[in-house]
Parts: C-alpha cells; sequence; structure tokens
C-alpha cells in the first residue's frame, strides 16, 4: 500500500494497549485458575496444569506484547482539507477516506487509564457511522478535534 497517512498514533498507546492486554490476561488466568481447580476435585490428570499455564503465557504473550505492537505500527491517519483518511487493522488493513462534507460532529473521549497517561480518542460522527482515532495526547487531540470542526463547517459552506 503505497502514500500511507503520515501522522501516527502516541507511542504511549502502546503501552494503554498493554496495560488493556494485562487485563484481558488477568481474566483468562482466572478463568484458567478455576478450571485448575475443578481439576483438582474431579481427580483430572495432572498434566493438565501444565497446558493451563501454557494457555495463560500464550494468550498474555498475544494480548501483552504482538497484538500492541502491530496494531500501534499499523494505525496511521491524517486530515486533509477535504477528507480525513484512517489506517489500521491487525491481520486486515483496512484504509478508510471519510468526506469532511459528512462530518456531522467530532468528540474527544478520555477513559480513566487514558487519562493517567494523558491520551484521548477521537471520535468522528457521520450520518452512518462513527470513526475514531485512539489514543493522541490530549493537547493534539483538542487541536485536531477543532482543526476537523473548522474543516467540516468549511466543506459545508462550499456545497
Amino acid at each position: 500500500m503505497d502514500n500511507q497517512p503520515k501522522n501516527q498514533i502516541s507511542r504511549k498507546g502502546l503501552t494503554v494497549w498493554r496495560v488493556y492486554g494485562s487485563m484481558e490476561t488477568a481474566v483468562i488466568a482466572l478463568i484458567a485458575i478455576g478450571v485448575g481447580v475443578l481439576t483438582y476435585f474431579f481427580d483430572w490428570p495432572q498434566w493438565l496444569y501444565a497446558v493451563y499455564v501454557a494457555v495463560i503465557l500464550f494468550f498474555g504473550f498475544l494480548l501483552i506484547y504482538l497484538f500492541p505492537k502491530i496494531r500501534w505500527q499499523r494505525w496511521r491517519y491524517e486530515v486533509r482539507e477535504q477528507e480525513i483518511e484512517l489506517q489500521h487493522g491487525l491481520f486486515i488493513v483496512t484504509r478508510t477516506l471519510v468526506p469532511m462534507v459528512r462530518v456531522q460532529h467530532v468528540d474527544t473521549e478520555q477513559g480513566p487509564i487514558l487519562r493517567k497517561y494523558d491520551l484521548a480518542e477521537i471520535s468522528i460522527s457521520t450520518a452512518a457511522t462513527t470513526h475514531t482515532i485512539p489514543a493522541l495526547v490530549t493537547s493534539e487531540a483538542d487541536e485536531l478535534r477543532a482543526r476537523i470542526s473548522v474543516l467540516a463547517r468549511v466543506a459545508e459552506d462550499d456545497v
């Protein structure tokens, strides 16, 4: 794919996605521990414990290290006068063009984990869909929201 969008999301986004991956891995570990307790009470084979540990380690590697790294490397965006281009995807890379004429409103969102790392995400709403640019530094997200808002108004005035 040539002509990729030039802007990349903040490197702190990688850390945030790893925190989310740690939480997901913790849930998987709790499930594996629960199944391990069942193994103990029902006298199932002892080698299953090794399988449970392997599953936890495998999902931990994928969710904490590999997927966030690939996701961060692939996420790109660019805001132009006439359109917003987004590119993202882990296994299937999706490129989206959102015409400025279609933009209805732009929001910034920030949950507790994003706030801890001074990050926010932008949601761009059209009549049919909502597109999100994740893990932007808060000041950059505010500037981008204002810029898109101005460009969307200008695009409406031209029509």
